[in-house]
């Protein structure tokens, strides 16, 4: 969520939260903008009056490079040409303050529900394939089998090559808020990546960001 207003921000969050959403704000639109490039967020809830960079920029931005996250819009600026606008620019839903916090959840979970559906069932990088349905892998033509962590922490990887994901976000993903979870199943489970899928080889690396996170990164090579 990017939203400057701490009382409107504060409100949202726990809505989400209580609705057993894991959430993330940021207070402009150039640190939205940078966290909506860096995770793999099933959604954006953006503001339209940030400073730094308005909402309406921000969610151009995302479009033009090329990412599909689903966006909603929460602005003051309620008439049917500010709408109009925001939804050309890329947003796919749009809702003007005051709002009641009940049509606000119930849109968000359609317009989650809408991203889910657009997501394409097998997802590829390289060599790298992964049935979503079925948690299946591949590396070329050799079937790798994955538990269910594994498959999850794979997905958002190949959701999003060449991206940092953070370890924050990787724990957030896969774990959610279970008790006990720490840095260190990230450091092991990309560790059981890296030998199932014999990385690096020919086309793809799991790169390690010092103190950062993880890149899938996929390169032509011969």
């Amino acid at each position: 969520m990017v939203e400057d207003d701490w009382e409107m921000a504060q409100l949202v969050e726990q809505a989400l939260l209580d609705e057993g959403y894991l959430v993330e704000v940021a207070r402009d639109g150039i640190s939205g903008l940078e966290a909506a490039r860096s995770s793999p967020y099933a959604a954006v809830i953006l503001d339209v009056l940030l400073p730094g960079l308005d909402g309406r920029a921000v969610c151009l931005k995302l479009r033009e490079e090329g990412r599909r996250v689903p966006v909603m819009m929460l602005t003051a600026l309620g008439e049917v040409v500010d709408r109009v606008q925001g939804l050309d620019l890329g947003a796919d839903d749009y809702l003007a303050k005051p709002f009641s916090l009940e049509e606000f959840l119930a849109r968000l979970r359609a317009l989650i529900r809408r991203g889910e559906q657009g997501r394409p069932g097998v997802l590829r990088a390289g060599p790298l394939r992964l049935d979503r349905i079925s948690g299946h892998a591949w590396r070329g033509d050799h079937e790798v089998e994955l538990t269910a962590r594994e498959s999850a922490l794979l997905e958002l990887f190949l959701r999003w090559p060449g991206i940092v994901l953070t370890r924050d976000s990787l724990l957030a993903h896969v774990w959610g808020d279970e008790p006990g979870r720490s840095s260190n199943l990230i450091t092991q489970y990309v560790g059981h990546l890296r030998h199932k899928l014999g990385l690096p080889f020919a086309g793809s690396d799991l790169e390690t960001i010092h103190r950062v996170g993880y890149r899938l990164t996929v390169q032509n090579r011969t």
